[in-house]
């Protein structure tokens, strides 16, 4: 995807009346396009949310994000530095706290995913230290073992928080275009070969959108709500709210 080609399809995302757009990667900041892709979705209506290891971010793209009204997004795994650069595999630690204080200075709203790998993971810890920093959005989530997440089995639909039922969409830098990230191996078409418009509501979106929600009804001992996200740590349409999916059957798994 060339940055034309980016641009088009923030076009068409603002013509479909996409509301939010959420930059991700690998690390979206190392992107040489990123602050001329955000500041086109800003003037086309759409607010935009970067997530970011922050560990190293340009001087200028602090500024965009700061001027253009940027929302941030980051993942911390505890408050010693030994522990989040042992998951991470760099050292990453310090420079990611460096970049929560700097979002915290700047004023640029900010979540963090406290994310769960380790079983002896000091989570308190880590939730403690960046309500104590200023954080005001902290959440705690479980691996997700898609992706660079794999651990001990394949990706599949209990790895996924709902969401992706109600119309969200992800493209991939090559186009593909999947419900969402963490569903890649769900491709439902391709932005290099078809517009957005006609990706989202075609009819193989339709049925997987369809055969998703089937899953996740079918995961659930408790009966949710049809617009239930039930995989999401405290799903806020959902009662009871410790919906826990069970083994997924095969088909959408991969």
């Amino acid at each position: 995807m060339s940055e034309l080609d980016w641009r088009r399809v923030l076009d068409e995302a603002a013509d479909l009346g996409v509301r939010t757009v959420q930059f991700i990667g690998g690390e979206p900041t190392l992107h040489p396009a990123l602050a001329t892709l955000v500041c086109h979705a800003v003037d086309r209506g759409i607010e935009v949310e970067v997530f970011s290891n922050l560990v190293r971010v340009p001087s200028r793209l602090w500024e965009v994000f700061k001027d253009a009204g940027v929302s941030l997004a980051t993942s911390y795994y505890s408050p010693k530095a030994a522990e989040h650069d042992a998951i991470t595999g760099h050292r990453s630690h310090d420079r990611t706290l460096v970049g929560i204080r700097r979002a915290l200075e700047l004023g640029i709203p900010l979540r963090v995913g406290v994310i769960s790998v380790r079983g002896d993971q000091d989570l308190e810890g880590a939730v403690t230290e960046l309500r104590a920093l200023g954080v005001q959005d902290v959440g705690v989530d479980r691996l997700r073992q898609v992706g660079r997440g794999v651990r001990d089995r394949r990706p599949a639909v209990d790895q996924l928080c709902g969401s992706c039922t109600q119309g969200s969409l992800a493209v991939s830098p090559t186009g593909a275009v999947w419900p969402c990230p963490f569903a890649r191996w769900l491709e439902i078409g391709d932005v290099r070969r078809s517009s957005l418009a006609e990706v989202h509501l075609g009819e193989t979106a339709a049925r997987v959108r369809r055969e998703l929600e089937r899953e996740f009804r079918r995961l659930h001992v408790v009966a949710c709500q049809p617009h239930c996200a039930p995989n999401l740590p405290a799903p806020q349409t959902c009662k009871p709210i410790s919906c826990e999916p069970k083994r997924p059957r095969r088909g959408l798994s991969q």
